[in-house]
């Protein structure tokens, strides 16, 4: 993404999904081409390809709106986390940053347009977001472009029962789906975040994952369930976080599963961390869910393998039951019909 200048602008303010994974996109260039959907203002319109088999995109909002915001002019999400502006100003408890008036928004627009130099990277929406805001955007957030937002949009006369062109029909031929919200959205409240339906069900989704942790009746358990773990975040790093909340007792990954349980050597500091990751956390850039432990089972213990020691049953680590041991194995109980050197009755 690059910022522009005015309306001489030499290359648009786009996020990754919207330039398309072209490496060699071609732009158009029509200078003065358009009115702002926003400010209504003329100004420097683009349009290009994104790739093969997507359509034609070109911006909507100018330079300026999108500096005020710090959004895409096509798509106008937000350029670091690819979230509708609803949504970004919610975590961050961000009002009325732009005016909607008319006049008021000139004003405000022209008083601005010279101090927006930088776009994207840390801004002045990041950095005013607090720990727990930031967290909530960090695991909603799209980690990578998705390109399949540029394919073309559905042909109306496909839908009719109408279309002729066949497979030269430069539209998709599928059925609409999905919620019929989206076809009533504009630019306009798409930038100001008002009634946004995607922005909306995404917040719906945070809130119920940043529900607070219920903690088991079980006083024994001290242990914490940490999923979605990636290749960068490390042992240490999960130490270094969780540590924060109290001592601990051991952190155990499992590579294969992508999760991990932390140990605390007191109830009381698993559920300050437990209080603090609100069903998630942020550890080495990568967005995590947290749960609790499971509880030790009540009754007798197996044969096989002991209760052991920990917060899990059947001395397992964080809740997770210790396999029992093959036939044959050292400790193992051995029936008549496991042992390989009695044939036979005896």
């Amino acid at each position: 993404m690059a910022a522009a200048a005015g309306d001489g602008a030499e290359f648009p303010i786009l996020c990754e999904t919207c330039l398309g994974d072209n490496p060699y996109v071609r732009m158009t260039k029509e200078p003065m081409g358009r009115e702002c959907k926003v400010c209504v203002r003329p100004f420097t319109v683009f349009r290009w390809l994104p790739g093969r088999g997507m359509r034609y995109k070109k911006t909507e909002i100018c330079p300026t709106c999108a500096k005020l915001k710090n959004v895409c002019q096509t798509c106008v999400l937000d350029l670091e986390f690819g979230l509708p502006v609803q949504a970004r100003d919610s975590a961050l408890g961000i009002e009325g940053s732009v005016p909607q008036q008319d006049g008021n928004r000139r004003d405000y627009t022209a008083r601005t347009a010279g101090s927006l130099d930088v776009v994207g990277g840390e801004t002045e929406f990041s950095g005013r977001a607090q720990p727990a805001g930031r967290a909530m955007l960090e695991r909603i957030a799209r980690k990578g472009p998705y390109y399949r937002r540029n394919k073309p949009h559905i042909c109306s006369f496909f839908v009719k029962g109408q279309c002729t062109r066949g497979n030269e029909c430069p539209y998709r031929h599928e059925m609409p789906q999905g919620d019929p919200e989206l076809a009533k959205q504009n630019i306009v409240d798409r930038y100001h975040g008002n009634n946004d339906p995607v922005a909306k069900r995404m917040l719906a989704r945070a809130g119920k994952r940043a529900a607070p942790l219920t903690a088991p009746e079980d006083k024994s358990v001290t242990s914490l369930f940490v999923m979605g773990l990636g290749d960068a975040v490390a042992q240490d790093d999960l130490r270094d976080h969780f540590a924060a909340y109290g001592e601990l007792k051991s952190v155990a990954i499992a590579p294969k599963g992508a999760c991990a349980f932390v140990n605390f050597k007191t109830r009381a500091g698993a559920e300050a961390a437990a209080q603090a990751a609100l069903g998630g956390c942020v550890v080495g850039g990568q967005a995590l869910r947290v749960a609790w432990g499971k509880p030790r089972p009540k009754g007798p213990t197996t044969e096989v393998g002991g209760s052991g020691s920990g917060n899990g049953g059947g001395g397992g680590v964080g809740g997770v039951p210790r396999i029992p041991a093959p036939p044959g194995a050292a400790g193992a109980a051995m029936y008549p019909s496991q042992d390989p050197t009695a044939r036979g009755a005896s």
